[in-house]
């Protein structure tokens, strides 16, 4: 059993910081969204999204500024409030003291992942970490587990995979891992259908390596 961890809404609780920093960045360039048309379609790589959901509207150019302004605003906002969600800094060093490879495989940019590890002290416990710039296609395709797999020497189907969102639980389905969904961002009934997910937690209080181990 190894373990792999998405980032935003599984190891830190910022999705909503996302929605804020991304309708107002979007807003400053000509593009109004409700709250609730950020939370449905903002989701995977940065540019990738604009591409998808916008069409023509920004150009490539505009694409990559706007993507650099958004995360700055992101990081401005949340450097306050980091913290891991409660009951994950005990997994992570049971996990580590039982000497289980971890990885994270997020869809956020380096600048991003590093915010994260480097702030909260985080590197060493985990042997690779994947983020947006190593990888072809976002979310729901595989690609960023299967590198992330790769790069600690196991195969998806030996991984469990910690995941918030529907989009993400669908990757780690098409990867054949077995799923563990945070509910931060989305509600549990919206895994329901999903014979990859094992089990939806608020947050990790409790969570144990045997306790995992019982669930697959």
């Amino acid at each position: 059993m190894y373990f792999i961890f998405d980032m935003d809404g599984t190891m830190v609780d910022n999705m909503m910081v996302h929605h804020q920093a991304w309708q107002q960045i979007l807003a400053e360039n000509g593009m109004e969204l409700s709250m609730d048309e950020v939370k449905e379609k903002i989701h995977g790589i940065n540019e990738e999204i604009m591409e998808r959901e916008f069409g023509d509207f920004f150009s490539p150019a505009d694409r990559k500024r706007i993507a650099w302004e958004k995360e700055a605003t992101y990081r401005r906002i949340f450097k306050d409030e980091l913290e891991l969600i409660v009951g994950l800094p005990q997994l992570l060093e049971e996990a580590h003291q039982a000497n289980i490879p971890m990885a994270i495989a997020s869809a956020a940019p380096p600048e991003n992942v590093d915010f994260v590890l480097d702030n909260l002290h985080l590197r060493h416990y985990f042997k690779a970490v994947v983020h947006a710039s190593m990888v072809e296609k976002g979310k729901p395709d595989p690609e960023v587990f299967e590198k992330a797999a790769a790069a600690i020497g196991v195969t998806t189907a030996d991984c469990v995979i910690f995941e918030d969102s529907p989009t993400g639980a669908e990757a780690a389905r098409r990867a054949g891992s077995a799923t563990i969904i945070l509910t931060t961002t989305h509600g549990a009934e919206e895994f329901a259908h999903m014979p990859n997910v094992k089990a939806t937690w608020p947050d990790y209080r409790g969570a144990t390596v045997a306790s995992i181990r019982r669930l697959l």
